[in-house]
């Protein structure tokens, strides 16, 4: 790993798990184990750090929902997969995503609440990519349009929900709650 990869690394574990505002430069820096000259020869400023960390848990998480939907047929199957990958998630069975703390999306743009903040708009891209792959089992089932955009909406807000209920509440069955709730929100579309 070189050292941007180790200071993004070690960015985003302490930013996870502690909140980006209440981590320091020197913290990074300690956890990373790099020298300061090394930082800012890869980031100009702790905002371009926080837009790689970004990048990073977006590139990171978005690829490992892809894989795991496409190892089943769109539609019904994805749509379960979509929450059994949730429910893995919010457990602690996926090592490649660290133990879970939340959103990493939901919590930045807590600490970044102004849209028009580039780091806002990233993780607003994220959500939209995210949901992309949510279209992708919608439309699978052959829900027309507007149909469809509505369906989709409402397995995004079950599957956020679900986060949040798991974070907040300690809910670690959210997800197979959210799931069974999606079946309702589909058979008022497929009936």
């Amino acid at each position: 790993m070189d050292k941007r990869q180790q200071l993004v690394h070690a960015a985003f574990d302490l930013f996870y798990r502690n909140g980006i505002h209440a981590v320091g430069i020197n913290q990074i820096l300690q956890t990373a184990g790099v020298a300061k000259k090394t930082l800012y020869h890869h980031f100009a400023s702790k905002d371009e750090l926080i837009a790689a960390v970004v990048e990073y848990r977006d590139e990171n998480f978005y690829n490992w929902l892809a894989a795991r939907l496409e190892q089943v047929t769109p539609g019904y199957d994805g749509l379960n997969e979509l929450f059994d990958a949730v429910d893995d998630w919010i457990n602690n069975r996926v090592d490649l995503l660290t133990d879970f703390h939340g959103c990493f999306f939901i919590n930045t743009c807590a600490e970044f609440n102004n849209p028009q903040h580039p780091v806002y708009q990233q993780c607003q891209q994220h959500k939209q990519k995210i949901n992309g792959l949510i279209a992708k089992q919608i439309q699978a089932l052959g829900i027309p349009e507007p149909a469809s955009q509505q369906v989709t909406e409402s397995i995004s807000l079950l599957k956020e929900g679900a986060i949040v209920m798991a974070h907040v509440q300690g809910d670690l069955t959210a997800a197979n709650k959210a799931k069974d709730m999606a079946w309702i929100v589909l058979a008022a579309y497929l009936s």
